[in-house]
């Protein structure tokens, strides 16, 4: 009977946990609906300015520009993009071996500083001597995701565009998971400065009309552009998310059911036998005493 027991307790354990599971996977959801919506209304007006800000900045010389200016790669920003939390399957182990790689080999050598935002990238490398002392004009790493607006983000973009145009940094990289669908996300290792120029594909300038002048545009786009990239890799991280943990709790769930299932069907046949057994010590006591 006490196997009986421990069986039973095991069935209660996994239901409990079933019930948990199934919740997460409705709140990861409801959630990953918003979060859609959102990546994808913002990413075809990103992708756009993206385009003319890469058409319009290879026009321009570094006086005009300093934000294209290549310098001798010593100093790499890496900014990290990760949840507060974890149960999304690989989504956090992703990014820290996309940053891994980047440290080991393509940055090799440099000096490299993460500047984390969410808590799981934070806690991966705390101890590994890449996370960057943070400035006091920055929040907590997991506080953008508790206030996710584009003058947050702003926040963030404008500490990495200042540590450029000061040549603390020669280059900075947005490591991220850019949103495919629920069950599918795509590391991505994005550079964001310096800014790269257009394919050569001719004079692209000459589809604009720069009104009133092309200097004063592209002295107010340029900064917006680069904030706007930022912020469309942090709202498609939190997509990403959403999605992965979704899947996560969909597979836990499922998992968790053909458990239970093995599970009954032990506890049925073990009690059938315990039955069993009870009856023939009754039997056989019955004939010991007719005997």
């Amino acid at each position: 009977m006490a196997n009986l027991k421990e069986i039973k307790n095991r069935i209660t354990s996994i239901s409990s946990t079933m019930q948990i599971t199934q919740a997460m996977k409705m709140v990861s959801a409801a959630k990953l609906k918003r979060a859609q919506d959102a990546i994808t209304q913002l990413r075809p007006y990103a992708e756009k300015m993206q385009d003319i800000l890469s058409n319009v900045s290879s026009t321009l010389d570094l006086s005009e520009n300093r934000y294209a200016e290549e310098r001798d790669v010593e100093n790499v920003l890496v900014i990290g993009v990760s949840s507060n939390r974890g149960l999304c399957g690989g989504f956090n182990n992703n990014i820290k071996k996309r940053i891994t790689t980047l440290i080991n080999e393509e940055y090799k050598g440099k000096n490299v500083e993460i500047l984390s935002i969410g808590k799981k990238v934070n806690d991966a490398f705390k101890n590994g001597g890449h996370l960057m002392s943070r400035p006091d004009e920055l929040s907590a790493p997991e506080a953008i995701f508790n206030d996710l607006t584009f003058e947050h983000v702003s926040e963030y973009a404008t500490f990495a565009m200042e540590r450029f145009l000061e040549a603390k940094y020669d280059k900075v990289v947005i490591v991220y998971n850019e949103f495919k669908n629920a069950a599918s996300q795509i590391i991505r290792a994005e550079q964001m400065l310096p800014i790269k120029p257009a394919a050569d594909e001719g004079d692209t300038t000459s589809d604009y009309i720069f009104e009133p002048s092309k200097l004063e545009i592209v002295r107010d786009i340029i900064p917006k552009t680069l904030k706007l990239q930022l912020f469309k890799a942090i709202l498609d991280s939190y997509a990403s998310e959403h999605g992965a943990r979704m899947t996560a709790m969909h597979k836990a769930t499922d998992n968790a059911s053909e458990l239970k299932k093995d599970l009954t069907l032990e506890y049925n046949k073990a009690r059938q036998a315990s039955i069993t057994n009870e009856i023939l010590e009754i039997v056989g006591g019955a004939e010991a005493l007719n005997g």
